[in-house]
């Protein structure tokens, strides 16, 4: 298992400096429209409302996945991503009146933000994996392939013993209502969690590194909240050596065959010792190698480096989450606990090949960053995105049938091959994993049946993956979405009819109508 260490970050005195002294006039932030989009009502995730200077925030370039002839490449590999942060980045955009960077809105954060139905295992195996096969609404000719991995669920009572290190960056800029007060009241949420067994260690880092509380048992919850509520914000800002020091401490506390993990609560502004993004994800994945992982959580505005806080994670063997709201907050350290800390299945990868049979090509949406060479697929040593118990995971495919009109324009030397495949299947899914600390890998494949459905008949948690991804796609500037607009994208999520215990998909139809109403009325945000 691993160990998560919780650290926060923030603006210093120097970019503020910076800021200040940048001639260039900012345009006042539009009005909320949530009241016209939403009418009364209720709001289920309220952010802090403040004016956003998107140029001083960092997002990695993502370019769409280009289309593939499966003449040429019939096979597809990627790692698993079960990142959640840009759903709730793009919500903060979008609720302050902005339309969010290109850049920012991945569209498999914004499809795995939801907890879908799917079938938990029956053979002993960590997940399951499910597929089904529906009408394109993008393109008239195309088919969409969702796949779909659903891993065994624990009771939290069941877990095992917890270590956890909340690294805290309480640097002068964390003062900011979104920041250390949110924090505070995020790790307080953790802190009721906690069990007799579960032990926690506070670091806060601002001009130095400080051990504020050693590790100390979930039963002392009282200990642990008046350290997070004795936290202030004062000082610069080193996270490279607080880091360091997080991964000694969990070393010390190190639970064997427990969940070891490393919160790591920040706008990941880096500006005193290592700020490189490169450097640190070289740190961050050998110290992983002891069982010890990292989870981030992104707190803050203007200067938040979302490209730092979303690949540190990825190579610390954790997942990255923004919290934009105290709701969220409970979402991801509350009612998805288990699945935030207990690692099912580690290096989880997929590969896909398609029937020339059946397939003339096909394109991955969205993991633009998480895409893998074939012979990594095989390879134990290359890493991959782990699961955590009760996690689902969704990708899919959309793919161009042979004999109908598709992407790319027709070859006049290269025809096609003569293909051997079975007419009965679309295309063979293979799945490797290992178990938590196994070194070797194990493998879960099986065919996609050459048939499909209409939309309107596939099940709950198509029809929402599919309106969460045309949400995305259209946020990006729709290049995919064919002649899919706001209008039709609005009624595909209203008609989505998976249950909500905790009111998601409720705020995901406002969240569609806000962008609506933005769309209509400035031009899109391409993040250039």
């Amino acid at each position: 298992m691993t160990v998560r260490t919780l650290l926060l970050k923030t603006t210093t005195l120097a970019t503020l400096a910076a800021l200040a002294a940048c001639d260039t006039p900012q345009p006042p932030a539009s009005p909320s429209p949530r009241a016209e989009a939403a009418g009364n009502a209720e709001v289920m995730y309220e952010a802090e409302s403040r004016p956003l200077r998107t140029d001083t925030e960092r997002y990695q370039k993502q370019p769409e996945n280009p289309v593939k002839a499966v003449a040429q490449e019939p096979v597809s590999t990627f790692s698993i991503d079960v990142d959640t942060g840009s759903y709730a980045n793009v919500r903060r955009f979008l609720n302050n009146g902005r339309l969010p960077p290109k850049d920012a809105v991945r569209i498999e954060e914004i499809v795995n933000y939801f907890p879908y139905s799917y079938p938990l295992p029956k053979d002993g195996r960590p997940f399951a994996v499910h597929t089904q096969t529906v009408d394109s609404p993008w393109q008239s000719e195309a088919k969409l392939i969702k796949i779909g991995i659903q891993a065994q669920d624990t009771a939290k009572k069941d877990l095992p013993p917890a270590n956890l290190v909340f690294l805290v960056d309480v640097s002068g800029s964390m003062s900011d209502p979104d920041k250390l007060p949110l924090v505070k009241k995020t790790l307080r949420i953790l802190t009721e969690q906690l069990r007799p067994q579960d032990k926690v260690t506070i670091i806060t880092y601002a001009s130095g590194e400080k051990l504020v509380l050693p590790p100390t048992s979930g039963k002392d919850k009282d200990t642990i909240l008046r350290a997070v509520n004795s936290l202030e914000a004062d000082g610069a800002t080193s996270g490279e050596r607080a880091l360091r020091m997080a991964y000694e401490e969990a070393q010390k506390a190190f639970v064997k065959n427990g969940i070891n993990r490393i919160l790591l609560a920040t706008d990941g502004d880096f500006n005193v010792g290592v700020a490189d993004t490169e450097t640190l994800k070289s740190m961050v994945a050998e110290k992983r190698k002891s069982g010890i992982s990292l989870i981030t959580l992104g707190f803050g505005t203007d200067n938040y480096n979302e490209e730092m806080m979303e690949q540190i994670a990825d190579a610390g063997d954790g997942n990255y989450s923004y919290i934009d709201s105290e709701k969220e907050a409970k979402k991801v350290l509350q009612h998805q606990l288990t699945s935030t800390l207990a690692t099912v299945a580690q290096d989880v990868k997929i590969q896909v090949e398609f029937n020339p049979a059946t397939v003339k090509e096909y394109r991955l949406v969205g993991y633009t960053n998480r895409t893998l060479r074939n012979e990594d697929f095989n390879n134990d040593k290359v890493d991959a995105g782990d699961i955590g118990s009760g996690h689902s995971v969704t990708a899919l495919y959309e793919i161009i049938p042979q004999g109908k009109t598709g992407w790319l324009a027709d070859s006049r030397y290269q025809k096609a091959p003569a293909a051997d495949g079975s007419k009965n299947e679309y295309a063979y899914v293979k799945v490797r994993y290992k178990l938590p600390g196994q070194s070797a890998s194990k493998l879960i494949e099986q065919p996609v049946p050459a048939r499909s459905i209409p939309l309107a008949q596939a099940d709950a948690d198509t029809r929402l993956a599919l309106a969460a991804a045309s949400y995305a796609q259209q946020l990006r500037g729709g290049e995919y979405n064919g002649k899919l607009d706001w209008n039709a994208i609005e009624k595909m999520a209203a008609a989505t009819r998976a249950t909500d215990p905790y009111g998601f998909i409720a705020e995901f139809q406002e969240l569609v109508g806000i962008a609506k109403s933005l769309s209509s009325k400035q031009p899109e945000n391409k993040g250039e």
